[in-house]
């Protein structure tokens, strides 16, 4: 932590120093505070190596394996902006939309009502991880393109599921929140692969992941430079079969102390019963989310995939009414 009367030539100073060290160097400024944070084979830096330097004030060593997502690493809450919606430090997002992309005009007409409704992301599959292998994997590169049409008639930024880097750039140039998914939450190669791009980031929690495992994991991302990470909630496996999953809300608290990213819930694939969205949504809005993601399509019997998660279009539109009591007002961009 740098003195808060520092000259620029003292700050200049040790900076150089620092860059002889070979490790990461991240400036974080603070409302009244400069932070400098070092990353990389930190324990053979002598911190009395750092303390002579005038600009400094005291030197602190973070204790978590995970440090430029750490709280002790930057104390304000980091507001991700995904092509103009922002989301944390009290911005809230209302990601909605079908599980997979369908036929072009229902994507349209359905991201025209869900915007209507109070959504401010369009989010749907174009490429589908499902555990069977003669399941519907989605309509990849045409599914993508559906969805430009999408956001073309709306202005909804674009949140779409990557399975593989081998799509990175088609994702990059279509997509605005590239969500990778419970699967591939420790996929490290790939997690590495997204820290090289300028993109935000929706990582979900993998099915047995700890939170420090989830945490090291957005770690990944921001190690490569990409430090635009939302944190996504969508239950994990217990010994409990009456839902699909267990939505564990404990999960907003406790990151909340523990990092600086937003973190929203997705309720859909936490229970997979369409008649517990709405109140798992109202309890993450209370547990302190900074967003949803939820499965939505006008008729959820007919969808391509996981109808029963599914809620119609008014459902959708009862629960955002239901939610706004909850929120302060200015947190919906509607």
């Amino acid at each position: 932590m740098l003195k808060q009367n520092h000259t620029k030539e003292q700050r200049e100073s040790l900076l150089e120093a620092l860059r002889e060290y070979n490790v990461q160097v991240h400036k974080v400024q603070g409302e009244s505070r400069e932070i400098i944070g070092l990353v990389g084979e930190t324990n053979r830096i002598s911190t009395d190596s750092i303390s002579k330097f005038d600009a400094v004030e005291r030197i602190e060593r973070i204790a978590e394996p995970y440090k430029q997502a750490s709280r002790s690493f930057q104390s304000k809450d980091t507001i991700v902006d995904v092509d103009g919606v922002k989301v944390g430090g009290g911005h809230f997002m209302i990601a909605a939309g079908p599980c997979s992309v369908e036929d072009e005009d229902l994507m349209v007409e359905t991201a025209i009502k869900l915007k209507a409704m109070g959504a401010n992301m369009f989010r749907g599959g174009a490429f589908k991880p499902r555990t069977s292998p003669y399941s519907f994997q989605g309509l990849g590169k045409e599914g993508l393109r559906r969805l430009q049409v999408a956001k073309q008639e709306t202005g909804l930024p674009i949140v779409s599921e990557l399975m593989s880097a081998d799509n990175l750039d088609m994702f990059v140039e279509n997509v605005d929140l590239i969500q990778i998914g419970t699967r591939n939450m420790q996929n490290f190669s790939l997690l590495k692969e997204l820290g090289k791009i300028d993109k935000p980031i929706l990582l979900k929690r993998g099915l047995t992941a700890t939170y420090e495992e989830w945490l090291m994991s957005a770690e990944y991302i921001m190690a490569g430079g990409n430090t635009n990470v939302i944190l996504c909630e969508r239950g994990i496996r217990t010994f409990e079969t009456g839902t699909r999953n267990t939505l564990d809300l404990q999960a907003v608290p406790y990151l909340k102390s523990k990092t600086h990213l937003p973190i929203v819930i997705d309720p859909s694939h936490a229970a997979g019963i369409r008649d517990f969205v709405t109140p798992m949504s109202k309890a993450a809005i209370v547990s302190g989310a900074d967003g949803l993601v939820i499965e939505a399509h006008p008729n959820p019997e007919k969808a391509w995939s996981d109808g029963q998660q599914t809620v119609s279009l008014e459902t959708f539109e009862s629960l955002v009414r239901a939610s706004k009591p909850l929120l302060d007002l200015e947190q919906l961009q509607i």
